[in-house]
């Protein structure tokens, strides 16, 4: 969960399409493709409404896209190490192989390892196998970072040399955030990418930027805007390319025979989202704000513990490595995987996070993944006001879990 309420606008906007019952195109709307392509276009993507197509969510374009993928993308997917649970059992739900591929430098979560993926699929072809595409996260679940631009880069040329198809997983996309920023100078940043003043170096790149012709992007609303329930996602497969424009027929044909149509109310208020008024700009921009700045506190308490934590660049999750502690938790608790780990910190501390295991990480390996977004209150008015604050991590109920956290960590970490 994002953590924070619906918008009024959009509440508004959905109780005003409830008389909308048909079923409508397979592909969405017309006021919705064209929407999403204006959001696209905005970011430097140029994106024809004919080019998108719009699904219960992007976790259902997700697989559609991988059922569309057998016969025709005929081969394993590459996805990364660690990557999202969804990615492994999609893959294997359709019969297709999920090969993974650490990440890039150990700390470029989302991204496969250009010259690792690359090995993976020569090593692929000499067991008579084909790996046909890979999936990637900008930024990524679950480690909360952005991959460099160079490696985006990288992994193009990868792909373009074993002719892979790139999924590119951008539901984050609106929540990167600037490491190290302070206040509300984001506010008003493109979210194209150029960085706020004073962050060289930091920038968003898609692979649909480079690599335009073998990308096909899927995105959402449950994120920036915290619409999960909503279930209403959108993928970008531009038609002047044969092979996704092939891929888009198929994915069609698979949405008319599982899902029909996105529910028709929700597209009429995810074209005003995807319109990105003042209004709605705002509201991201504050949320973008709020994950950054709790993110980097919990880093922080992570760090202060001990563990190695990248620092967070995206979304609302961090990936501690409490490799360092491994004698202590495992003399002290018996801890020795990182599933032991979880549950001290739950059934001890009460402190809910995921073992790296779930994510594809070998059971042995002491890291976590850690969702910051219900620190902020459970009353809406309690997000409201998480909203709105310049900092956050002031505010009581969220300092008060801050606290309860710092002493579960040094509680687990003491000698």
């Amino acid at each position: 969960e994002a953590g924070v309420p619906v918008a009024k606008v959009l509440r508004d906007a959905l109780a005003t399409a409830s008389h909308l019952g048909g079923y409508g195109p397979v592909a969405g709307s017309a006021e919705l493709r064209a929407a999403a392509a204006g959001y696209w276009a905005r970011r430097g993507l140029a994106t024809a409404a004919d080019d998108v197509v719009c699904g219960p969510g992007s976790k259902a374009l997700l697989y559609g896209l991988l059922l569309s993928l057998r016969g025709a993308q005929a081969g394993d997917v590459a996805i990364p190490r660690p990557s999202w649970v969804s990615y492994a059992a999609q893959a294997s739900l359709t019969g297709i192989r999920p090969v993974y591929v650490p990440i890039a430098g150990g700390s470029e979560g989302g991204v496969p390892d250009p010259d690792l993926l690359s090995a993976a699929v020569t090593a692929a072809r000499r067991e008579g196998r084909r790996i046909g595409a890979v999936i990637v996260t900008l930024p990524d679940n679950p480690t909360g970072t952005l991959a460099a631009p160079g490696t985006v880069r990288a992994l193009c040329a990868v792909a373009r040399q074993h002719d892979l198809l790139i999924i590119s997983d951008e539901i984050y996309r609106d929540l990167t955030h600037v490491p190290g920023a302070d206040g509300l100078e984001d506010l008003d940043r493109p979210s194209r990418a150029a960085g706020a003043a004073g962050t060289a170096g930091w920038e968003f790149l898609s692979p649909a930027d480079v690599a335009p012709e073998r990308t096909v992007i899927t995105s959402g609303l449950s994120k920036n805007l915290a619409l999960g329930g909503w279930r209403l996602g959108v993928a970008r497969l531009p038609g002047d390319f044969p092979a996704l424009a092939g891929l888009r027929d198929r994915l069609l044909g698979t949405g008319s025979e599982i899902w029909s149509a996105p529910a028709a109310p929700v597209q009429r208020a995810a074209a005003l989202a995807f319109g990105e008024s003042a209004e709605i700009a705002e509201r991201i921009a504050r949320s973008r704000h709020l994950h950054g700045a709790i993110a980097r506190a919990v880093a922080a308490r992570f760090a202060a513990a001990g563990a190695d934590v990248p620092p967070p660049q995206g979304a609302f999750y961090l990936y501690p490595d409490f490799a360092a502690h491994r004698a202590v938790l495992r003399r002290r608790f018996g801890v020795a995987t990182s599933k032991d780990l979880a549950a001290l910190l739950l059934r001890r501390h009460g402190v809910g996070v995921l073992p790296g295991s779930a994510f594809g990480e070998p059971d042995e390996a002491l890291r976590l993944r850690v969702a910051t977004s219900r620190l902020y209150g459970e009353a809406e008015w309690q997000q409201e006001a998480a909203l709105a604050a310049g900092d956050p991590a002031a505010l009581p109920w969220i300092a008060d879990s801050l606290a309860w956290l710092e002493g579960a960590l040094a509680a687990i970490t003491a000698g």
